[in-house]
């Protein structure tokens, strides 16, 4: 029997111009956190079945949930198989950053250009037209010197910028490239539903709204104690400057379990940079350190008298979570969501929640690579063998 799928949360997938609906099972992803969001569709095939022309990797698509656009992209994989029992198709594709992710950035060894001269320069040539930046200017001017080495990825060159003036990117559904970051206020931003598993004892309230949760904790990334050692590289008019230093301290973990780590940072030529840096890969390890799992029937909020109810979940929302069971009472970000078809359980949306303001970019000028970290404020000390500045 075909499972029986509301209106309002049917996928389709767009190609030239005609909508691609009857899927035997999907899988549509995103995640602030991974780059390039992905979709997965699969349907059964006939003996008469004909594969529409136009769908073969590369062809420009959009994927809609109803009557909401949540992803603008390409195909990337188109997949038949045939044997004794089935015939199927599986079509795969991603959204705007899968350009960037799968392309090299164009050589500019040397120069220093701020954040809109660097998208200019990386992103349009490879297609990408729609650009918006979420920053103050004052932020977006800071520059900084760009070196690319021959095969650095555009998508690799765009976060070290981004990060530079402490910015994020990411695509929306209508495939604008933005750059900024996570919305924490109560007034622009509110939760938009509550998550209720009730422990369905006597004088509680409220009726568990969701399938199934998974609490995620783990210490293995996590540290009491991160310590930054930096240095500054010599000129014709001072000479370099060597222990530099500085360290977070995580109060919580510290007074339970003291885990110290001391990371050498040639970016860091400052006590400054060395202090921030440290918090930075502290709030790291505490992002990681958790995860809240929760699995809701359909794709759309079902939270009356609540902001979001009716709109589709969606990665930056902030959600109120009552899990008394899981030991959860809070508000929580949506990091990442996982829409999803399947004849067991119908449409559901997987919902990845972290520690709400957790992730907080800050400015992190690069000169080689490395990854993105998150500030929560922790307790800081310092100490130097040169000066703050």
């Amino acid at each position: 029997m075909a499972t029986q799928i509301d209106p309002a949360d049917k996928v389709a997938v767009l190609v030239g111009g005609k909508a691609h609906e009857e899927w035997e099972s999907y899988e549509i992803d995103s995640d602030l956190l991974t780059p390039a969001d992905a979709w997965r569709v699969r349907l059964g095939l006939t003996e008469d079945s004909v594969i529409p022309e136009d769908v073969v990797p590369g062809t420009a698509c959009q994927v809609r949930v109803g009557a909401d656009l949540v992803m603008t992209g390409r195909i990337d994989d188109v997949r038949i198989r045939l044997d004794k029992r089935s015939h199927s198709l599986e079509i795969l594709g991603r959204d705007g950053a899968a350009t960037l992710l799968d392309c090299s950035a164009p050589l500019m060894g040397g120069r220093k250009l701020g954040l809109e001269e660097i998208i200019a320069k990386v992103v349009r040539p490879l297609g990408l037209k729609k650009i918006r930046i979420d920053a103050d200017k004052a932020v977006t001017r800071q520059r900084e010197k760009i070196n690319v080495e021959p095969g650095d990825t555009a998508w690799d060159t765009l976060v070290h910028a981004a990060e530079a003036n402490g910015l994020w990117p990411w695509f929306e559904p209508d495939g604008t490239l933005v750059v900024g970051g996570p919305d924490y206020s109560d007034a622009t931003n509110p939760p938009v539903a509550v998550l209720v598993l009730n422990p369905r004892k006597a004088g509680e309230v409220g009726e568990t709204n969701v399938e199934g949760m998974e609490r995620r904790e783990s210490v293995a990334e996590r540290y009491s104690t991160v310590t930054v050692l930096g240095q500054t590289h010599g000129t014709e008019e001072e000479g370099g400057k060597h222990g530099l230093k500085s360290s977070a301290v995580d109060p919580d973990l510290e007074a339970r379990w003291p885990r110290c780590k001391i990371v050498t940072d040639y970016e860091a030529d400052s006590v400054a940079v060395c202090r921030s840096r440290a918090q930075k890969l502290l709030a790291d390890g505490r992002l990681k350190s958790f995860e809240l799992r929760a699995e809701v029937q359909g794709h759309r909020i079902n939270a009356p008298r609540m902001p979001g109810h009716g709109k589709l979940w969606t990665p930056g929302q902030r959600v109120l979570v009552f899990a008394p069971p899981m030991g959860l009472v809070g508000t929580y970000f949506l990091m990442g969501r996982t829409f999803a078809l399947s004849r067991t359980s119908g449409t559901t949306s997987r919902l990845s929640l972290r520690e709400d303001k957790v992730w907080i970019l800050e400015a992190h000028p690069h000169k080689r690579k490395h990854r993105k970290g998150k500030n929560y404020s922790p307790d800081v000390t310092d100490e130097t063998g040169g000066d703050d500045e």
